[in-house]
């Protein structure tokens, strides 16, 4: 045995990255050669001890603890740690025509229900009534017919239907709506409110060692899929929200911020069932074809 081959603080990452076999997969070869690499640089530049390492580990293992079906605690802390939005703005940088993209966010756990345009997905009677449209188009401006728009949103106390199981209607604030001929969408729903990230869990721990807020500046989340198309995840954020410029999560981008118009018409409220004055908002997408040359990277 040559003793270069043997672990050493000097050649540690080398020897390790050595010892993936010659048909593992090159992209996979790739991807855990540069993380060892990058993970045993980090290792010796701030020189880890072992209890921080074990501190390391516990906080990993917990945050693994924490994941149930409707709370992903490890995308929560992907979230905070600016990574989940890096690999969005990465794999959507050439994407110039399009909506800009944004982050999943950990709360997309269920399935939405289909509703009909125009129905309401506030079902607990909370908050201030508000009319969305939109109208999903390509990246010519041509309609998209029959687009798949997934909505989903915080309540007016800033918690997800999946937070409060025995508070909120189920499903409540999501829907799934298909655009008509000419593309467009409409809904009803109420303004959203800005809310903290959960904090009791060892994501909540690692934002308070590090004195950062929890909160998300408030918006509603958009899901729209169509057949020959790139899908987009993306953010409706509310104007003049003050964590507009510090979410916590660094999901905001200035071109998918919009102005909750007030409305008064009373004409208009009684025929959607509102109360005047009510707010208002239009959220136009734009998504590319699948063989469009701007999703070429």
């Amino acid at each position: 045995m040559s003793t270069s081959s043997l672990f050493s603080e000097d050649r540690s990452a080398e020897v390790v990255v050595e010892s993936f076999g010659t048909e593992t997969d090159p992209r996979l070869q790739q991807v855990l050669g540069s993380l060892v690499r990058h993970l045993h640089a980090f290792v010796k530049e701030v020189e880890l001890t072992n209890e921080e390492w074990e501190t390391a580990i516990a906080f990993l293992t917990e945050t693994g603890q924490a994941c149930t079906d409707v709370r992903q605690e490890f995308i929560l802390l992907s979230d905070v740690m600016g990574v989940s939005m890096l690999v969005e703005t990465i794999n959507n940088r050439s994407l110039e025509l399009a909506t800009e993209s944004t982050v999943l966010g950990p709360f997309h756990m269920v399935e939405s229900p289909s509703r009909e345009l125009g129905d309401l997905i506030a079902l607990d009677g909370k908050g201030e009534q508000c009319l969305v449209t939109g109208r999903v188009t390509d990246e010519k401006g041509d309609p998209i017919a029959h687009a798949a728009v997934d909505v989903w949103q915080a309540n007016a106390e800033g918690f997800y239907d999946v937070q409060q199981p025995d508070i909120q209607p189920e499903l409540n604030l999501r829907g799934l709506f298909i655009t008509d001929d000419n593309g467009e969408f409409w809904f009803r729903s109420i303004v959203p409110r800005f809310y903290p990230i959960p904090t009791d869990g060892p994501v909540g721990r690692l934002l308070q060692s590090t004195h950062r807020h929890p909160y998300r500046p408030a918006h509603m989340h958009f899901l729209v899929t169509a057949q020959g198309h790139r899908p987009l995840i993306t953010h409706l954020f509310v104007k003049g929200c003050p964590y507009i410029g510090s979410d916590v999560v660094f999901g905001v981008k200035e071109s998918l911020v919009r102005d909750f118009a007030q409305v008064d018409d009373p004409a208009c409220a009684a025929e959607l069932g509102f109360d005047n004055p009510y707010r208002a908002v239009h959220f136009d997408i734009t998504l590319l074809s699948e063989n469009s040359q701007d999703s070429k990277r």
